[in-house]
């Protein structure tokens, strides 16, 4: 059995607000999102809550994930939240609707957008997404995002499909985006077997970070939701889960490995900060970990 630490510091924390999306992505969605998802059993207070307990556990960003995280009724307030907390607040967003308020916080100091574009090729975004005019709306709103000097973040998957994915680039670059990373699809969620493996993973998850899915249920990250080490509404909250023995048997049980392979939505990024960028050429690794020359 693996001893816990006692409060470890979780620098970088996912909250999953939602399981429902506008979009179905049915050959990529690691979380297997949907129209018919639902907001889980989270309620706003308990998100709140959590944000406090990650506070106090060191934690300098939060990434609002789903689903689509803006379709959380309560989405603005919990992010408005963990900035007067004094977080960075990244939105994980597939920008297809972006409404007023939505604009008026991403505009805020301290916030920062990623989004996923499949393809420059808009029949071929919107197949991927499962919706027509996905594609156009997406675009159109990282256009803005852009625009306003609203900091946004582009990931592109490959599937094996190099030139599609240096068309994605070169159309996003031609839009002024200069923060592009390219990722490899995981075998999870709806690109992956009933039984994913740990095998897909990074290696990094745990490390100093963790993700609270929709039902309160702790991750070891986004990407291994099916790693989980207990329940911030039911164990005593987000300390006592990350602090507890199940917690440190689920984290040793992720490889790690020295050619870390970042992955979206969290793109092995603790913070804000590029010295964990891949695509930048700063390659990253697990905390106490040296890569192999």
């Amino acid at each position: 059995m693996t001893i816990a630490p006692e409060a470890p510091v979780l620098s970088y924390l996912s909250l999953e607000i939602t399981g429902r999306c506008q979009l179905t992505c049915p050959s990529l969605c690691y979380a297997g999102s949907g129209p018919l998802g639902d907001h889980g059993s989270m309620s706003e207070q308990d998100w709140l809550r959590t944000i406090d307990e990650a506070v106090s556990l060191g934690t300098e960003e939060i990434q609002l994930i789903g689903g689509e995280p803006t379709l959380n009724p309560a989405f603005v307030r919990i992010a408005r939240y963990a900035l007067d907390a004094g977080l960075s607040v990244r939105v994980y967003t597939n920008l297809v609707r972006v409404r007023d308020e939505h604009w008026q916080l991403f505009r805020t100091p301290g916030v920062r957008l990623a989004t996923t574009y499949h393809s420059a090729d808009a029949d071929e975004h919107d197949r991927t997404t499962g919706r027509t005019g996905s594609h156009k709306a997406t675009r159109g709103n990282i256009t803005k995002a852009v625009e306003l000097g609203i900091p946004i973040r582009v990931a592109i998957l490959d599937a094996g499909d190099g030139d599609r994915v240096e068309r994605a680039r070169a159309d996003m670059q031609a839009l002024g985006v200069t923060d592009i990373h390219v990722g490899e699809v995981r075998a999870v969620g709806n690109a992956g077997p009933a039984l994913p493996s740990t095998s897909e993973l990074c290696g990094r998850c745990g490390d100093r970070r963790a993700t609270v899915l929709p039902t309160g249920d702790v991750a070891v990250c986004e990407i291994g939701r099916f790693l989980t080490a207990g329940n911030v509404r039911h164990d005593g909250g987000l300390r006592a889960v990350v602090s507890s023995g199940q917690w440190a048997d689920a984290t040793a049980s992720v490889p790690r490995r020295p050619d870390v392979r970042a992955c979206s939505p969290g793109d092995c990024e603790p913070a804000s900060s590029d010295s964990c960028a891949p695509s930048k050429g700063n390659p990253c690794g697990p905390m106490g970990f040296t890569p192999l020359a």
